[in-house]
């Protein structure tokens, strides 16, 4: 299995909604993933200069 991605507790919201924090353990980029019933959608975090978070 590939290691490359740290997957952090996802936060349960209303009606089968839940939303999970991704880490690129080679980068150290953080993603959003939301999932709502059969859709999702993934985005980077991005803080308020508009530069990708990054975990070191």
């Amino acid at each position: 299995m590939d290691k490359r991605f740290e997957f952090r507790k996802p936060q349960k919201g209303p009606l089968m909604t839940d939303a999970l924090i991704i880490v690129d353990k080679e980068t150290g980029v953080n993603y959003l993933m939301v999932r709502s019933g059969y859709g999702a959608g993934l985005t980077p975090l991005i803080d308020a200069e508009g530069k990708p978070v990054i975990t070191k």
